[in-house]
């Protein structure tokens, strides 16, 4: 057996950037078992669609619900849930309303609300002005260098 090939089939995809919008948006596109969302691209590139299961989002956390394990997330689109913050590392400290966080997570739901269930969260509050104002145009970016 060669080691050398890597097949398809084991290959993660790495986070796509993304808006909340996009999500809410976008389209269910289940092949061959595999969860998988297609949604619209920002920029010149916008009528092609981008397909994506795990992806990096960033917004200010508007609440901490009463489990400690969800929590409710605004970016300049919209609100979007990210489940299972207990479970990750560094999870727990940033999880303060108010906060502007990047999360990185596998997506549950589209609609009515985006669902992420949660890999990795970080605090990106001593920065947030630089990062908000900054988020939309790393999105764009990196969605017109995608194939």
């Amino acid at each position: 057996m060669d080691t050398g090939q890597i097949s398809v089939e084991n290959k993660k995809s790495p986070p796509i950037k993304v808006l909340s919008s996009q999500l809410r948006e976008g389209k269910d596109n289940r092949l061959n078992g595999k969860l998988e969302f297609n949604i619209k691209r920002l920029g010149q590139w916008k009528n092609t669609a981008l397909v994506v299961s795990v992806v990096w989002m960033q917004g200010t956390i508007l609440e901490v619900r009463s489990d400690h394990n969800t929590v409710l997330l605004l970016d300049e689109t919209g609100t979007f849930v990210v489940n299972g913050v207990n479970n990750i590392p560094k999870g727990k400290p940033c999880l303060l309303q108010g906060n502007y966080v990047m999360v990185m997570g596998t997506i549950q739901v589209l609609s009515p609300e985006p669902v992420l269930r949660a890999v990795k969260m970080a605090d990106l509050s001593e920065r947030a002005a630089i990062h908000r104002r900054m988020w939309k145009l790393e999105v764009e970016d990196l969605q017109q260098t995608l194939t």
